[in-house]
């Protein structure tokens, strides 16, 4: 029998994971599995330092070394700082996961220019942006990966979701560019769209405040559940892992099927 930490159970040993947005949610999820399969990950927070703590010492419970860093990503000089953090911390970046998000959940015709501003920085211009500094640590490494966390309002007309769908619409375009720019430097990138995932976040939104609302969405999802943090973190550790090699600039729905179904 191979033992626990033998390479095949350690795929991303000797990698460098930076996971933004990653002291809860889902982008723990994902660092604390890329953690389990061998990483070292770089935890970015902006406002609570508490939790990305937290992760960060689960990280290293794994014997897995962690660096914390509080970085507003929609601001382009923290951006720089957070990439420079990481070069000086771990000396390169093999994995790039573009999971923060923000946004001001109001009808379209309540939105203010702030609110957009705010929330295309922060969900997509930072992709790019981050997406450039990334590759420049990566190609001393002979490529990498890249993954960006979107949402099905990117193409779905969601409650008081304009400026979130919106910028979640150009992340994926953007997944899209990077895909076919970056391909000449081995560096991959995709994009995965959770469904309906049961987090802090949901607080953010009126309609998730009835409490009867989750227990109805997973009896009518096919799957017979909803999607979990960790359900998510594996679908983005598949596509850094060889495996998937061959694809490129594509979002891929996890939602258990749930939007397979019309509902009237």
């Amino acid at each position: 029998m191979p033992s626990a930490d033998t390479p095949a159970s350690l795929p991303f040993a000797g990698k460098i994971a930076l996971i933004t947005g990653s002291g809860r949610g889902i982008g723990r999820a994902i660092a604390l599995h890329f953690a389990r399969l061998g990483a070292d990950v770089v935890v970015n927070f902006f406002r609570n330092r508490a939790p990305a703590e937290e992760t960060a010492a689960q990280i290293r419970g794994l014997g897995r070394r962690a660096l914390v860093v509080k970085a507003n990503i929609g601001d382009l000089q923290a951006l720089d700082a957070l990439f420079q953090a990481t070069e000086e911390h771990f000396s390169g970046l093999d994995i790039f996961v573009h999971n923060a998000a923000s946004g001001y959940n109001r009808p379209a015709m309540a939105q203010k220019p702030k609110g957009w501003d705010w929330t295309m920085n922060i969900n997509a211009r930072a992709f790019l942006f981050g997406a450039q500094r990334a590759a420049r640590l990566m190609r001393g490494r002979g490529g990498g990966h890249m993954v960006a966390i979107s949402s099905p309002g990117s193409v779905r007309v969601l409650p008081e979701y304009v400026v979130v769908g919106a910028s979640k619409a150009a992340l994926e375009a953007v997944t899209r560019y990077l895909a076919v720019e970056l391909a000449e430097q081995n560096i991959v990138v995709n994009a995965v769209s959770p469904g309906v995932v049961p987090t802090d976040a949901l607080q953010h939104f009126s309609t998730f405040r009835d409490p009867d609302l989750l227990p109805r969405l997973a009896a009518a999802n096919p799957a017979g559940r909803l999607v979990t943090p960790e359900d998510v973190a594996q679908v983005v550790a598949f596509l850094c892992s060889p495996a998937a090699a061959m694809i490129r600039g594509q979002v891929i729905l996890v939602d258990g099927g749930a939007s397979l179904l019309l509902h009237g």
